[in-house]
């Protein structure tokens, strides 16, 4: 399995984010919830503090709604 530390972490950590949130707002029998089950669970191994994830959780928001909060 691949190793990521510095920028590569990060990208890795906003990009679950997203997908989560973005599998969230997706109605009806095309949201995935195994997926996104699967992505948080590793998202909450990956994310240290609730600090943190506040902060991916806000980011994700920006970039799904365009709004931060």
């Amino acid at each position: 399995m691949a190793e990521f530390t510095g920028r590569e972490l990060h990208l890795v950590k906003k990009s679950l984010a997203i997908a989560v949130l973005a599998i969230e707002r997706q109605p009806g029998p095309f949201q995935s919830a195994s997926d996104q089950a699967d992505m948080k669970a590793l998202l909450d191994a990956l994310i240290g503090n609730d600090a943190e994830l506040a902060h991916y959780a806000r980011s994700a928001r920006i970039a799904v709604t365009g709004e931060p909060d």
